[in-house]
């Protein structure tokens, strides 16, 4: 198969699953056993994509990125004190990234987690939306400190290949008091500092596996999985306020044991 329709196929898979709550890293995991591709290089080209995907967020959401350094009045989502919110998000799954990250990369990077991963990231989907709380945010200007941080350590979740740093980010957002629209939008702007974070610290661990022989191979992924995710948060921004988290759960839950049986 040629590697640029490789770089396509999981530039395509990165892009649209990367901002829903089936997660991303299990898709690539699974599709690129199914492709026959791995090793350092594959590896490195996936860490490099996810790039693509942070594009398509910062470019929707200009705006309240902008904000954040040149704050408007009578916003309190920015400035400092956005920058803070974030930064209390971030700050737990960034901590245990750090000190497991081997572990994780050893031990749960396969099709049989991801799998495992993907039913119960689906069974606590369904048992939040029989359980959430009292909404008492509905804009990012009302997210507090104490939220910021809560939804942080539910990001924890994340870390587990196949569970889904989106599904954990809006499960906590909702836990917490968040209605689904709001939990949604922040799922977006919250994962780019922490995948800015966390794909450069694997970018830098990668670096020696680079060439420039590849940068037309990783540009086109990336391009791609922009693309992609452009019309994969559109098309999730629009469906939220429609439809629950249950079809997602759904959908993990059906494809989990197709795929335990098929790599088992």
């Amino acid at each position: 198969m040629s590697e640029y329709l490789v770089a396509v196929i999981l530039g395509i898979v990165q892009g649209l699953t990367e901002f829903l709550p089936v997660s991303s890293t299990g898709h690539l995991i699974i599709t690129s056993s199914l492709l026959g591709v791995g090793g350092q290089r594959i590896d490195t080209f996936e860490v490099v994509i996810q790039f693509g995907s942070i594009l398509a967020v910062v470019f929707l959401y200009w705006p309240r990125f902008w904000g954040l350094l040149l704050p408007k009045p009578g916003v309190r989502f920015a400035g400092i004190r956005g920058l803070y919110l974030l930064f209390l998000t971030c700050l737990p799954a960034s901590l245990l990234g750090l000190f497991a990250r081997d572990i994780i990369k050893g031990y749960l990077f396969n099709p049989s987690c991801v799998a495992a991963a993907w039913v119960v990231g689906a069974c606590l989907m369904l048992l939040v939306e029989a359980k959430k709380g009292r909404i008492r945010c509905t804009t990012l200007d009302e997210i507090t400190p104490k939220m910021a941080l809560g939804i942080g350590c539910c990001q924890c979740f994340a870390l587990w290949p196949g569970f889904s740093r989106s599904a954990s980010t809006i499960m906590g957002g909702m836990l917490l008091g968040a209605n689904r629209s709001l939990a949604v939008e922040y799922s977006f702007i919250a994962a780019v500092p922490i995948m800015v974070a966390a794909t450069g610290f694997d970018l830098f661990k990668s670096a020696a596996f680079l060439t420039s022989a590849d940068l037309p191979f990783f540009l086109v992924g990336s391009l791609v999985s922009f693309l992609a995710a452009l019309i994969a948060v559109k098309a999730f921004t629009g469906l939220v306020t429609r439809i629950s988290l249950r079809p997602f759960a759904a959908y993990r839950l059906a494809l989990a044991p197709l795929v335990y049986w098929y790599f088992s």
